[in-house]
């Protein structure tokens, strides 16, 4: 027996799970983190206090939240899973009737120490419910009508509970997130490809509609699609964020401008700039360069989730992690596409660096279920 592992079998039980948290994944999350602090700093011109020192407290809050999760074990969680997702669907629930304003939408609820977004939380609890429920049920029966059935009905109550709010963009995210979840357990694709045929059809059909007597769309619905398709045709209104958003991408170049040296974000041309449009600022201030190296440590830390379900057995940490994995890629996925003007603008942030509070705490939790995995797993114990 070598000293490191008569290290860990002697020290307590809740500190030797310390020495089986995948820390090189700790490590990737604190330097995606670590971007958004600086350009939180260099967004605020300099100002700590404004953007920058909150985040890092809530970041902070978020790594303690992640270790108690992660020291938890996994079967707990998969038996909180019809739980935790209940809660989240009530809180969804009460948001038109108890939630704050903020940007002329209705999506939090205040708590007085901080404004929870229930529709952020919702995205891992249903990942954590569909994981269950997979897990419970016998692979063969996957693609069954009856049993694809009960799936849908869990990924699309709360799916149009966030889009009346109105919120596409994480409306998109939970049908995403889910619709992974249920491909990785095993559903038929014959079943998703239906559904993306049935989507076509219907962006085809609302198209073909325009101008006659039964529009399917209101005619600002249509001015809105023709801005996104070509945003010079209102550049000073509607076209507005997403041409100043090209311009400081562009002027960006291979290696920026230099740190707090970005002109549309210091003149204040870019609209919001510490939230959904960091991104830019960033590609602004460093370029190619900054913006690629942000998307390696994005892609290592999706990797390294991949690689930590494929080490596990069990089914419900496998999917979990899977779950997890595919919301983080969709989060900034949909952020990039809609910062570069390859998607509408719908208000999706960019995951640990865009400035906010219920998706930093949210997106730390659900790694904290990846550590949990990560932690309970079986090992050998020669």
């Amino acid at each position: 027996m070598s000293f490191l592992e008569y290290t860990v079998k002697t020290v307590p039980t809740g500190v030797r799970k310390m020495f089986f948290l995948n820390w090189a994944l700790v490590v990737l999350l604190v330097a995606v983190a670590g971007v958004g602090f600086l350009m939180l700093y260099s967004v605020a011109g300099g100002d700590l206090g404004r953007w920058a020192e909150p985040q890092m407290k809530r970041f902070a809050m978020g790594l303690a939240v992640m270790l108690v999760i992660a020291f938890v074990p996994i079967w707990f969680w998969r038996n909180m899973a019809g739980v935790a997702y209940g809660v989240a669907l009530v809180l969804l629930v009460l948001v038109p009737f108890v939630g704050a304003v903020g940007m002329g939408a209705q999506r939090w609820i205040d708590l007085g120490f901080m404004r929870l977004q229930p529709s952020e939380l919702v995205k891992i609890t249903l990942v954590m419910m569909l994981a269950a429920y997979y897990d419970w049920l016998d692979v063969h029966r996957a693609s069954r009508p009856l049993w694809v059935l009960v799936p849908v009905v869990l990924i699309l109550l709360p799916a149009l509970l966030v889009l009346a709010q109105p919120d596409l963009g994480t409306a998109l995210l939970i049908v995403g997130g889910g619709g992974v979840v249920m491909f990785a357990a095993g559903v038929h694709w014959l079943y998703f490809a239906a559904v993306i045929a049935g989507g076509a059809g219907l962006v085809g059909l609302v198209f073909a509609s325009r101008g006659t007597e039964w529009q399917l769309l209101k005619d600002y619905q249509f001015r809105r699609i023709d801005t996104f398709l070509n945003p010079d045709l209102d550049p000073l209104g509607a076209g507005y964020h997403i041409s100043q958003a090209k311009i400081a991408l562009g002027s960006g170049g291979w290696t920026g401008k230099g740190f707090m040296q970005g002109t549309q974000s210091r003149l204040n041309f870019l609209p919001e700039k510490h939230t959904d449009f960091i991104f830019t600022s960033l590609a602004e201030e460093f370029g190619f360069v900054g913006a690629f190296s942000l998307l390696v440590l994005y892609a290592l830390v999706i990797a390294f989730c991949v690689v930590s379900a494929l080490n596990t057995k069990d089914r419900f940490s496998q999917l979990l992690i899977v779950g997890v994995a595919a919301t983080f890629f969709f989060y900034l996925a949909v952020n990039m596409a809609m910062v570069m003007g390859l998607a509408p603008v719908v208000g999706v942030p960019l995951p640990l660096v865009s400035y906010g509070g219920s998706a930093m705490l949210v997106l730390m939790a659900a790694f904290g279920l990846v550590q949990s995995a990560h932690v309970h797993r079986p090992r050998n114990r020669a």
